[in-house]
């Protein structure tokens, strides 16, 4: 299955080392702008039904507010318990200003 990125918002509208929810479609996202990159994740949190949006970001790692399981947003794999499945990561793209995620 080749890839299908869709306009997800402005790169203006992320922050270094901050996460930033987005709301696309049936989709709550979670944005990530760390060291110039940009990551994204379901902003969900598979343990405790919590926004990872609302949780504290250091380096690649998101710490959900409830029970301080951690994701690395790189690839939404499970780094601290009690969480214990990983996060779903999504493929990012930034071109002319803009953040594209593949959803698909």
């Amino acid at each position: 299955m080749s890839a299908q990125y869709t306009d997800l918002m402005s790169l203006d509208d992320t922050f270094e080392g901050e996460v930033v929810r987005v709301e696309h479609g049936d989709k709550n996202l979670a944005v990530y702008s760390v060291n110039g990159e940009i990551y994204c994740t379901d902003n969900l949190c598979t343990h405790g039904n919590a926004l990872l949006s609302d949780g504290f970001l250091e380096g690649f790692e998101i710490e959900c507010p409830f029970h301080q399981g951690r994701f690395d947003i790189r690839d939404g794999r499970v780094t601290c318990e009690p969480a214990s499945k990983a996060v779903k990561s999504y493929p990012i793209k930034v071109s002319d200003g803009r953040v594209f995620v593949d959803l698909s």
